[in-house]
């Protein structure tokens, strides 16, 4: 895609930037770290439009604003350690790793984990993308600086809380109603603060290799 730098800064300019997201480090992000590639190829020409797109095994890759909303409230910083859950085809790792972090990926669909894993690898950015649910967090690597849900959830699991630091922050989609979610940061104290709503779709337990579904024990 050889216009992409040109729909990127319009995407940033008309989606992101006119919608009050102003940090300057997540902008950049936004910009410089090329969507295209996350998505499968037949949505090349929307990557850089302002909705989800469809990555395949029933997932989506979230919209431009709603990663650089969750990316700016979670006040990312060079060396932090972030645990994503719901990695997808890896497009908001990508941003994290560009941000400076250091990011452990959960995805529960091995095919999107082989996806996830290339296409991060194709960006020239790292992270690291493991094969699991993320209903138990991944507590291997904790604590985490930030968590962050990309996928929608009924309520906010214990075990997460448990992997943030003292002044870790975590940021999830969480179901409002039957047919609305919304925004949660979340502080390690308990301390909440509500924002955009939102549309994700849920998180799911059980791992996925090719067409078998290996659910929980």
């Amino acid at each position: 895609m050889d216009n992409w730098e040109e729909l990127a800064e319009q995407m940033v300019d008309m989606q992101i930037i006119a919608r009050d997201v102003e940090d300057q480090a997540v902008l950049s992000a936004m910009r410089k770290v090329k969507r295209h590639i996350f998505v499968p190829e037949q949505c090349e020409a929307d990557a850089y439009i302002d909705r989800p797109l469809p990555i395949g095994e029933f997932q989506t890759i979230s919209q431009p604003f709603i990663v650089a909303r969750m990316t700016e409230l979670l006040c990312i910083k060079s060396g932090l350690k972030v645990l994503e859950i719901g990695a997808g085809s890896g497009y908001q790792s990508a941003i994290l790793s560009f941000l400076g972090a250091e990011v452990w990926g959960l995805e529960r669909v091995e095919e999107l984990v082989i996806r996830s894993r290339n296409n991060l690898a194709a960006a020239g950015l790292k992270a690291h993308i493991i094969l699991k649910d993320g209903i138990d967090g991944y507590p291997d690597e904790a604590p985490y600086d930030r968590i962050i849900i990309t996928a929608a959830v009924e309520e906010i699991a214990k075990a997460w809380v448990d992997q943030l630091t003292d002044d870790g922050l975590l940021v999830a989609p969480v179901k409002v109603s039957e047919q609305m979610q919304r925004l949660l940061l979340l502080k390690k104290n308990g301390e909440e603060k509500w924002f955009e709503y939102c549309r994700f779709v849920p998180l799911i337990s059980g791992i996925q290799l090719g067409n078998e579904i290996i659910n929980r024990t």
